[in-house]
């Protein structure tokens, strides 16, 4: 008598939980350097047609976010390799970049998907020195080197030049959602002016579109 077993696939699953990116002294983000081994280990498994990603995260550092994405899209293409993302509570602005790799994306109907921008956010305490009699002093070598110092005023040269920056990060971030879903979005102006699925399904539909 002969007895035939299928053999089962194993498909490796990678978890992204946290902010991208540093976030303190004592806790760890998700960074690239932390992840690049077990992105590599998971795309090494020979008979594995695929690799699963769960994420969760609001986001993050851009630069982290899209090392992280450019590596998954990088060993998937030379492994031949399909990779699935699967959304948990929430994959914005930065955890949507790096759900950007995925050739599919599956989300739950209450998952907060999208926020494809760049934010800048600050405190301004020149009143409050002024107020309590402490002086700043800054000595600089170079016409930009305080920029947006939250003890001074700030200059409409500093703000336009972040606004600058920021438009280039959100140009980019643009460019990654229209490479990875561009195909398959039906309304590409809705992606670019933010989308951010916070209670509706259709949301979920146009920026998966699996």
């Amino acid at each position: 008598m002969f007895s035939f077993f299928k053999k089962k696939k194993i498909i490796p699953h990678i978890r992204l939980t946290g902010v991208i990116g540093s976030v303190g002294k004592f806790k760890q983000g998700i960074d690239f350097n932390g992840q690049e081994e077990i992105i590599k280990k998971a795309f090494a498994i020979k008979k594995s047609p695929a690799v699963a990603i769960s994420i969760n995260s609001p986001g993050g550092s851009p630069v982290q976010s899209h090392l992280i994405y450019s590596f998954i899209r990088r060993l998937a293409k030379k492994e031949k390799k399909k990779v699935i993302v699967f959304a948990e509570d929430v994959a914005a602005s930065g955890g949507y970049l790096i759900a950007c790799a995925g050739d599919e994306i599956y989300a739950n109907s209450s998952s907060i998907i999208g926020s494809i921008g760049v934010i800048y956010s600050s405190f301004g305490f020149k009143d409050l020195i002024q107020k309590i009699g402490v002086q700043r002093r800054v000595y600089t070598a170079g016409k930009n080197k305080s920029t947006l110092d939250p003890f001074m005023e700030e200059k409409k040269e500093d703000i336009d030049r972040l606004k600058n920056i920021q438009l280039d990060l959100h140009k980019d971030f643009i460019n990654v959602v229209e490479t990875s879903r561009g195909s398959k979005l039906k309304n590409l102006r809705r992606a670019k002016d933010g989308l951010l699925k916070d209670y509706h399904q259709k949301v979920i539909l146009i920026i998966c579109q699996i």
